[in-house]
């Protein structure tokens, strides 16, 4: 697949987990996190196995190592990630949870070099920079005392999600690499049942926490885009993104994430558009484009 394409689906994928923003708002306050999450993932689940199964012609044939880093994935990315990402909003606005997030693509740039020993041209991380500064930018809302607001519980807890999103991007490369690896859509999918069946160890401690005929229409439609959309084909497409860019050049998209929430706020909840989030939206795409510019070398 051509750089261009995987550009071009890292896009939507920001698109996409922009919109679950949005939807979450909608069906968090009608049941509860185990539930929501758990509910998310299995019609993530009940999308991605009938397409693997097609596109595979069958259940693929899977190494124990694949099991280990599937079941790894879950735990780290999907079920501790999506916890704590959770009780992060119970204690902080959705603004600042999202800065937070926005610390993902360099502390997984920074993880990379220090761990793994993977350089970046300098183009490269001015890029990563130039994001982070748009992202703040745009959540800001032209008010920057918002940056620097005290840290409490909620910041903490949102940090070990940063740092548990950084650890999965890392997982993902490595679960993807060698000729024998699963494909994209196969390691998702089974990523997608391991977070399904942990997350619904919670279903009988919640059970008198909400009722099923409370939930409303627009509640169970949001599931459903988290489902489809936010996890099936987002979850995929960010997967071939990680085997084709490696995770610092891939995980930099995620910038556009927040900008794209408030796009979307602003067209479907009648948000206001400030001319500082327009020009911070430019900043995160510019820095983007200059992480994934690649300098063409003269020929001899």
């Amino acid at each position: 697949m051509r750089e261009s394409a995987i550009y071009l689906r890292l896009v939507g994928v920001a698109a996409l987990w922009g919109g679950t923003f949005i939807a979450g708002r909608v069906a968090a306050p009608q049941m509860p996190h185990f539930t929501l999450a758990a509910l998310r993932f299995w019609a993530a689940a009940a999308v991605l196995v009938p397409i693997m199964l097609w596109v595979e012609r069958g259940w693929p044939e899977l190494r124990r190592r694949d099991w280990y880093y599937s079941a790894a994935l879950a735990l780290v990315g999907l079920v501790t990630y999506n916890l704590l990402f959770l009780g992060a909003l119970e204690l902080i606005p959705a603004s600042r949870t999202a800065l937070v997030v926005a610390l993902n693509p360099i502390m997984t740039a920074v993880a990379m070099a220090l761990v793994f020993r993977e350089r970046l041209a300098w183009h490269r991380w001015l890029g990563i920079l130039l994001a982070l500064t748009g992202v703040c930018t745009v959540l800001a809302k032209g008010d920057l005392s918002v940056l620097f607001q005290r840290v409490g519980r909620g910041e903490a807890l949102m940090l070990g999600g940063a740092l548990c999103w950084a650890v999965y991007t890392i997982i993902s490369r490595y679960a993807l690499a060698g000729d024998r690896a699963p494909s994209a859509l196969a390691l998702t999918t089974i990523t997608t049942l391991w977070a399904a069946a942990l997350l619904s160890v919670g279903f009988p401690l919640e059970w008198s926490d909400w009722s099923l005929g409370a939930v409303t229409v627009e509640a169970w439609a949001s599931i459903l885009y988290l489902g489809a959309g936010g996890t099936a084909l987002a979850f995929v497409w960010y997967a071939q993104g990680l085997a084709k860019l490696g995770p610092a050049r891939a995980s930099v998209f995620n910038n556009l994430v927040p900008v794209f929430g408030v796009l979307l706020g602003t067209w479907l909840l009648d948000e206001a558009l400030l001319a500082s989030m327009v020009v911070g939206g430019l900043i995160a795409l510019l820095g983007v484009s200059l992480t994934n510019w690649s300098p063409r070398r003269k020929a001899p």
